[in-house]
C-alpha cells in the first residue's frame, strides 16, 4: 500500500508526445515547464529528488525554445525538454557535490560534455539531482515517490525519482553496478544505459571502466532522443564510437528468439515478480516468440554459470580503479567520507595490480562467452530487480539483476511492465556491444506487445 504521505499516483511526462502541439501553437514549452514546476512544488518536499535547482535559468531557456518553435526552427527534437542531471556530472550554472560533504557547494566553472551537448539542443536544464556518495552506496535520503517508506534506488535516486513523478521528462544517470536499471524499475520510468563508452563522460566524475552514462525518461523515445542528441554533438567516450543508431527512435521490430537469463538475481527475485516474469515470457511464447534458457541450451547454460560471479568481480574492480582519488579524498578528511567508501579504498589498498589484471582477464572471458549469443539471438530478458523497492531508506536495494550487465558493458533497458506488492518492477531487456538500437527495437516491440502487465502507470 501507498505511505498516507503520498496522496495520489505519480505520473510521468513525455516530452516527444507534446511538441506536436508545439509545433501547432497550442502549447509551448514555457507552459509545458511550468506544469513541471508545478508538480516540483507538490512532489519535491515529498521526496527530495534535487540537490539544487535553476529556476530562473529553466525559464529563460524554455523561453527562448518557445521562441524558437513558434518560428519553426526548434534545434532538435528535445528542444524545450525539461532535464534533470545527476549531481556527479558538471554545470556551469549549478554546485557539483557528488552526495559528499567534501564537495558541498564545489563548482568545475564548465558544463560536462553531456550538458553542453544538451544545451546546444535546446533542453532545459532545470537542476542536479541527488545521488548516492559517489554515485556509489551510501544513499542521500531521497523518496521513492510510489512509496515514501522505500528506496527510489541509486545511485541514480533523484533522477528516477524526478521522472517518475513528473518533474522533469528525462534526466541523466550513470551505472557501474545497477545505478539506472535498479532505480528506474523502482520508480517505474524507463532506463536506459546504453553500450559502456556509447555517450561522452566528459566532466562526469565517475571514472570506472564499466561506468556509463545513460538516460531514465518517461517514455522508451524520450530516452532513446536524449541520448542521440548527446551522441551526435559529443559523441561517446574517448576511443569508443559513440551511440550506433539513428539519431530518431528506431522502429519497432519483433525478435524471432529471446534468452532468459536467470542471473544469480533469481535466487533473490520474490515468488510475486518471477511469477510476473513467467506470465511475460508466456504471453511472448503465444505471439511466436522462441525463448531459450539455460535448461535447454548449453551455451545459455555457459553464459549463466559465467555470469553467477559478476557482483563480487565487479566489486573488485571497482575497488582497484576507486583507490584513487579515495585516498586523496581521506588524507582530505576521512571525517566526511562513509564507512562504506573508507571500506571500499581499505580494499584497493590490499589488492595488487596483477589481481586486478587477473580481474580483468576473466571479465574479458565472460564478455567473450556472452558474446556468442549475439548471432543466433536477437536480445536477453530477465528481472531489473528481484522485487518492488524495498521499505528503508538506509540502502538503495539490491542490485544483483543489473550488475552481470555493467559487466558485460552491453546496453540494458528497464521497462515500467511488471509490478509487485502492486508497485513498479521493470522488464530488462538486454543487447549486445553498440548494438543499441537493435536491442531498442525489441525492447519497443515488447513494450507493446506486453502493455497489458502494466498495472502502475
Amino acid at each position: 500500500m501507498l505511505s498516507p504521505e503520498i496522496a495520489r499516483v505519480p505520473q510521468s511526462r513525455p516530452f516527444l508526445a507534446a511538441t506536436a502541439r508545439f509545433a501547432s501553437g497550442v502549447d509551448t514549452p514555457r507552459a509545458y515547464l511550468e506544469r513541471c514546476l508545478d508538480a516540483l512544488d507538490s512532489w519535491e518536499p515529498k521526496i527530495g529528488a534535487f540537490v539544487h535547482t535553476n529556476i530562473d535559468g529553466a525559464r529563460a531557456a524554455a523561453d527562448a525554445s518557445t521562441a524558437r518553435w513558434r518560428a519553426g526552427k526548434p534545434l532538435s527534437a528535445i528542444d524545450g525538454m525539461p532535464i534533470g542531471v545527476k549531481d556527479i556530472i558538471e554545470t556551469v550554472d549549478m554546485a557539483t557535490e557528488m552526495g559528499s560533504p567534501l564537495f558541498a557547494g564545489w563548482r568545475s566553472g564548465r558544463d560536462s560534455a553531456a550538458v553542453a551537448a544538451l544545451r546546444e539542443a535546446g533542453a532545459v536544464i532545470l537542476g542536479k539531482t541527488v545521488t548516492t556518495e559517489f554515485a556509489a552506496t551510501e544513499p542521500r535520503g531521497t523518496r521513492n515517490p510510489w512509496d515514501s517508506a522505500r528506496t527510489p534506488g541509486g545511485s541514480s535516486s533523484g533522477s528516477a525519482a524526478a521522472v517518475a513523478a513528473g518533474l522533469v521528462s528525462a534526466a541523466l544517470g550513470t551505472q557501474v553496478m545497477g545505478s539506472i536499471v535498479r532505480p528506474a524499475s523502482y520508480c517505474g520510468c524507463v532506463g536506459f544505459k546504453p553500450s559502456v563508452g556509447a555517450i561522452n563522460r566528459g566532466g562526469s566524475h565517475d571514472y570506472l571502466s564499466q561506468s556509463c552514462m545513460g538516460v531514465l525518461a518517461a517514455t522508451l523515445e524520450d530516452a532513446w532522443q536524449v541520448a542521440s542528441e548527446i551522441a551526435v554533438r559529443a559523441g561517446g567516450d574517448p576511443g569508443y564510437p559513440g551511440l550506433a543508431g539513428p539519431v530518431r527512435a528506431p522502429s519497432a521490430a519483433k525478435p524471432q528468439r529471446l534468452v532468459f537469463l536467470e542471473t544469480a538475481g533469481w535466487r533473490a527475485a520474490s515468488e510475486e515478480a518471477k511469477q510476473a516474469l513467467q506470465d511475460a515470457m508466456a504471453q511472448l511464447a503465444d505471439a511466436g516468440i522462441e525463448i531459450v534458457t539455460r535448461q535447454t541450451n548449453p551455451q545459455v547454460a555457459a553464459v549463466e554459470e559465467a555470469i553467477l560471479d559478476a557482483r563480487p568481480l565487479s566489486t573488485r574492480i571497482n575497488a582497484w580503479e576507486s583507490r584513487w582519488p579515495l585516498n586523496t579524498y581521506r588524507e582530505r578528511d576521512a571525517g566526511k567520507l562513509s564507512g562504506a567508501m573508507l571500506d571500499r579504498l581499505t580494499q584497493a589498498e590490499a589488492m595488487d595490480l596483477e589481481s586486478y589484471r587477473a580481474d580483468l582477464a576473466e571479465r574479458v572471458r565472460v564478455r567473450s562467452l556472452y558474446n556468442n549469443l549475439a548471432a543466433p539471438y536477437d536480445a536477453c530478458i530477465t528481472l531489473a530487480a528481484p522485487a518492488a523497492a524495498p521499505v528503508g531508506l538506509s540502502s538503495t536495494g539490491n542490485p544483483v539483476f543489473a550488475v552481470p550487465f555493467s559487466l558485460l558493458g552491453v546496453p540494458a533497458i528497464s521497462l515500467p511492465m511488471l509490478q509487485e506488492q502492486g508497485l513498479p518492477l521493470g522488464l530488462q531487456v538486454t543487447g549486445f556491444n553498440n548494438k543499441d538500437a537493435e536491442i531498442w527495437a525489441v525492447a519497443a516491440w515488447l513494450e507493446t506487445t506486453l502493455g497489458g502487465q502494466d498495472a502502475c502507470g
